[in-house]
């Protein structure tokens, strides 16, 4: 039981950083959330899903910006304490349901981008490969 809660705060850890690091990069680009402050605003998300997976269907992307609102909504409305506690389950949430609108390969494509979000440094390289010179 500790190993899968300290599992999941890896997860919900490595997602909130990979969004971090998105919304430093958009930032740069000229086209972070208003503010700069806060999460990615849905629209901004299903733009960064449509990136990692391929193009989506109309269909998907409505259902998957529907998602993405209803977990806006639920963060908004916690504490900051209650975002450490409850805000990685919302999100784990609502990557469940996103995962599951999606074709088999693009759900490979989702897994991927969700394993680098967490970081995907096994073996202490950092993810990188060393080139031979």
């Amino acid at each position: 039981m500790k190993i899968r809660r300290l599992f999941i705060y890896a997860v919900a850890f490595g997602a909130m950083a990979g969004t971090s690091l998105l919304q430093a990069q958009e930032q740069k680009k000229g086209r972070g959330p208003g503010g700069g402050r806060g999460m990615s605003t849905p629209e901004q998300r299903l733009e960064r899903l449509e990136q990692a997976v391929g193009s989506l269907t109309a269909d998907q992307k409505n259902k998957i910006k529907a998602i993405y609102e209803k977990a806006a909504e639920k963060m908004q409305g916690l504490s900051q304490e209650e975002r450490r506690e409850k805000g990685m389950e919302i999100m784990q949430e609502s990557g469940r349901q996103v995962r599951a609108l999606l074709t088999p390969d693009q759900q490979k494509k989702f897994d991927e981008m969700m394993a680098q979000a967490r970081g995907g440094r096994e073996g202490g390289s950092g993810g990188r490969k060393k080139q031979d010179n």
